[in-house]
């Protein structure tokens, strides 16, 4: 993770967390001189998106005040959705047992695309059953990750 997500995660999930949700993640897309910060925010009881306008409100105030970013940005602020992205080894660790999609930062064993069932963590790393194989992905290497939805 770069300073500037630590940064920005560090001065935001507080605030989120304060007003009742779990901030589920964050990213921060620089596209040249404008970017885009998004927040994920979830909820036992699911998002609306009265939900997201009052926690993106709060988030304004403090990135006003804090004024982290230099550059211009667009603050967005959403629910994780039904194909969530997936952060950390603890969200992970929730979803074992589903169909996720993976992509590296860099190749291990000469491929940066899995998709698969989710089988487990361990350690610090994502075990994605792929056909027959399974492979551990370490998480420092995973640069993005989503969840599969099955509709029934």
């Amino acid at each position: 993770m770069t300073s500037k997500l630590e940064q920005l995660q560090d001065m935001l999930t507080p605030v989120v967390e304060a007003l009742g949700y779990e901030c589920w993640g964050i990213e921060f897309i620089s596209q040249g001189r404008h970017s885009v910060l998004r927040v994920y925010i979830d909820h036992e009881d699911g998002i609306l998106i009265d939900d997201c306008e009052k926690v993106s409100r709060q988030l304004s105030a403090v990135m006003d005040v804090e004024d982290p970013i230099s550059s211009e940005y667009t603050l967005e602020v959403s629910s994780p959705g039904v194909d969530r992205q997936l952060f950390t080894l603890e969200q992970f660790a929730r979803y074992v047992g589903e169909q996720v999609k993976i992509k590296l930062r860099s190749p291990i064993e000469e491929r940066r695309n899995y998709q698969g069932l989710l089988r487990s963590v361990e350690d610090q790393d994502v075990v994605v059953q792929v056909d027959e194989y399974e492979y551990l992905l370490p998480i420092d290497l995973i640069e993005k990750a989503n969840i599969l939805p099955t509709f029934e």
